[in-house]
């Protein structure tokens, strides 16, 4: 039965007008059922510009709605009672057929008050269950709950493929004082596409928005979000269990750093998929004998050349490889053949694209204001504001997300001095000291120590491995201790330092000796990972073959040697991909490695297939050996025998394990063999010779030791007992007593 409508008042006028104009900031007080009085009619009002008759079901039958306004509102009203949630029938303009769905406006907010208050807090650590777009079914109507942080914001509404992007349509209720905004669409459907519209209430500029906390994204060129709901089934949970209990610090870390759209392309060129991947990929991984892989970022971003470091999306893997469910395919197969995932993660800053994070309601929400806090002039990129609370709930969220939904094992911190250091890579005048007048950023400091006690207290077993360039002191140390609470670091002095190194001519390496041996100065300060990263073979940097000095043999020879140089001394592994095989060229974020080196076609295609040869067997001596591994990160695991042969040129030391096992390692940095050279050792007894980066196999002379190496009663270098070996050029030799 429909009552007669009584004639529009101020007030009414009033919410139409800000309806129209859409600077609604909360329509639910216009729109939906209503109630005038205790006993008067209900009256259902909804807004829908594109339809041209609407139906609403009353007591189990459809009636026809009012259209009231010309611009699409439609009203009914009854003396029978109307009850939530409203179902309606919808004729769009210009089609004959319709559609049924419920109404938005007759929904109640479904986010709790603990939500918002953990949320104001920075302590919702699953804030990516209550922000962004959850499918979830309320009153019994399937669709999606949408939310989004904009405190600055005088409107924001839901656009989409669903509504013709026409951002009158689902405007948003804001919740409180909380500076979050909701609203419930029914019957929505999995990739379906969003973007939230945003109306500043200062300015009243509108600015249309991705959003920050979407699960996934259209391809490239677009940049809408799209609504996705996971399906994948795990079968990693003995994995998972066996991580809890794993003893990182005395086990074997050496990682296989790649980034999955130039490690292989398939035939067209085009990217491969995670399953793709996980077909491919994989496999090489174990018969390489790898125990982890570090993936480049994979959060989505827009360019490829910014190589993921300019991220977009950070809850959404990239779609350039697939979708969610494919990513936790390809890392649920990693766990299945005994890999262990490491994520490299982008807290420091993100990118200035209109549509992403930079300045989304408006103002600097999530960046600062000021650019001597807030812009990396480097890099062309916004820094986090991390002294809010609400944006280090973002940051802290998203490392949980990583970890709890898919399954990652660890995570790469990038650019942590950049985060540390007020005044990094900045001028005077262009920064801005801290309380005390220091360049200390307090505010990054407590946001790592929240970050790494958060992961070691929800996800025992998982990494947080920090790339920090300075000596910054007990980065890897426990936030109890008064440390950042990483569990390694990246020794980019040690890298930077025998890189230097490699790179002269042997003639002049032994007046730079301390290049090699400075490192154990400090090497057990911190949990140190020695990584020749990607960062070291692109950018004029050349490959690690093309760094090398000398002929094509010697350029080999040498990368043989610094490769086992690496994967001798004490401290956890990393390798970008290409190297382990020799790759000429410089890194090409747009195109597949060189794998065709490998290739029987390919001329020198023995000497790069002894270079993967010897990064297998080195990986295999790393991991078999405790010697090797289990005192990577204490001063008990290493000993010199002679560092101080600058004028050969030659390194030898002993690595300890914990079964009193040990073996010896002796390094030749110049072209000139030398033969009949004595080495003191620990104990009396026959030598042998079990790894040599010279052999043959490998693409070297063959000049070796064999089995056959017995001590004499001569005292040297400080020990007892001392051998006479064979030390082959550009080469290092791994003995152990039989």
């Amino acid at each position: 039965m429909t009552v007669k409508l009584a004639p529009p008042d101020h007030t009414y006028n009033l919410h139409l007008q800000r309806l129209l104009d859409a600077t609604h900031h909360d329509p639910f007080q216009f729109l939906g059922i209503h109630q005038d009085a205790a006993n008067g009619p209900w009256l259902v009002r909804v807004f829908q510009p594109n339809a041209e008759k609407l139906w609403v079901s009353v007591d189990g039958s459809w009636q026809a709605m009012t259209l009231v306004d010309r611009h699409g509102l439609f009203e009914y009203s009854s003396k029978l009672a109307i009850t939530a949630p409203v179902a309606l029938r919808i004729q769009p303009h210009g089609q004959a057929d319709f559609y049924e769905t419920s109404d938005t406006y007759s929904f109640a907010s479904t986010v709790t008050q603990e939500e918002l208050y953990l949320f104001g807090e920075g302590r919702l650590l699953e804030a990516y269950n209550t922000l962004g777009a959850v499918p979830m079914t309320v009153q019994g109507v399937a669709g999606v709950r949408f939310a989004v942080w904009a405190p600055s914001a005088e409107r924001v509404s839901v656009v989409g493929s669903f509504n013709q992007w026409d951002g009158r349509v689902h405007a948003m209720r804001v919740l409180g004082g909380s500076g979050v905004w909701e609203l419930f669409i029914p019957h929505l459907t999995e990739h379906d596409l969003y973007k939230f519209e945003i109306r500043n209430r200062e300015h009243g500029f509108v600015v249309v928005k991705a959003d920050p906390y979407g699960k996934a994204f259209e391809p490239r060129p677009g940049s809408a979000n799209r609504i996705c709901q996971s399906q994948y089934q795990w079968q990693d949970q003995d994995w998972l269990q066996q991580r809890k209990k794993h003893d990182w610090l005395h086990t074997p870390f050496n990682c296989y750093e790649v980034h999955l759209g130039s490690w292989q392309r398939d035939e067209n060129g085009h990217f491969l998929s995670y399953r793709a991947l996980a077909d491919a990929l994989i496999p090489h991984l174990t018969s390489m004998g790898y125990t982890h892989i570090e993936l480049l970022p994979i959060a989505e971003h827009p360019l490829n050349e910014s190589w993921g470091y300019q991220v977009t999306g950070y809850f959404a893997p990239t779609q350039r490889h697939g979708s969610p469910d494919d990513l936790k395919y390809f890392i649920d197969r990693c766990h299945a053949a005994n890999i262990g995932v490491i994520l490299d993660w982008v807290p420091g800053h993100f990118p200035k694209d209109d549509w992403a994070l930079a300045r989304f309601d408006g103002t600097a929400l999530y960046e600062h204001a000021d650019p001597r806090l807030g812009e990396h002039t480097d890099w062309g990129t916004y820094i986090f504001n991390y002294g809010r609370n609400e944006v280090r709930n973002f940051l802290l969220s998203n490392a949980y997300y990583w970890i709890q939904e898919f399954h990652i094992d660890g995570l790469r911190v990038d650019a942590v001095a950049s985060m540390l250091y007020l005044d990094y890579s900045r001028k005077d005048g262009e920064w801005l000291p801290n309380a005390y007048g220091g360049r200390e950023n307090l505010e990054v400091i407590e946001f790592l120590k929240q970050l790494n006690t958060m992961v070691g207290e929800r996800f025992p077993g998982s990494l947080v491995i920090a790339e920090e360039s300075t000596s910054w002191p007990a980065v890897s140390r426990p936030v109890y201790a008064g440390g950042l609470g990483f569990n390694m670091k990246w020794n980019m002095g040690w890298m930077n330092d025998v890189l230097t190194y490699m790179q002269l001519d042997p003639i002049h390496r032994q007046h730079h000796q301390n290049r090699l041996t400075f490192g154990q100065m400090y090497a057990y300060s911190e949990n140190f990972v020695l990584p020749f990263s990607h960062d070291e073979v692109v950018h004029g940097k050349k490959s690690l073959l093309g760094k090398m000095p000398g002929d094509s043999w010697q350029k080999f020879a040498n990368l043989r040697l610094l490769l086992t140089f690496q994967m001798t001394m004490p401290g956890k592994k990393l390798n970008f991909m290409g190297n382990e095989f020799g790759q000429w060229r410089e890194w090409n974020v747009n195109q597949s490695l060189d794998w065709h080196l490998l290739e029987e076609s390919y001329p020198e295609h023995a000497m790069h297939r002894g270079v993967q040869s010897l990064v297998r067997d080195l990986n295999s001596h790393y991991r078999q050996r405790p010697a090797l591994h289990a005192h990577d990160f204490d001063q008990q695991g290493f000993q010199w025998i002679d560092c101080q042969d600058g004028a050969q040129s030659l390194l030898s030391y002993i690595r300890r394990g914990n079964d009193h096992s040990f073996v010896i390692i002796v390094l030749n940095f110049t072209p000139v063999p030398r033969l009949q050279y004595r080495l003191g050792v620990p104990q009396a007894g026959v030598y042998k010779e079990v790894f040599n980066s010279d052999a043959a196999c490998y693409g070297g002379s063959n000049l070796g030791n064999g089995d056959n190496c017995h001590s004499a009663p001569v005292a040297w270098m400080d020990h007892p007992d001392s051998i006479s070996i064979n030390l082959p050029p550009l080469a290092g030799v791994i003995l152990q007593l039989q």
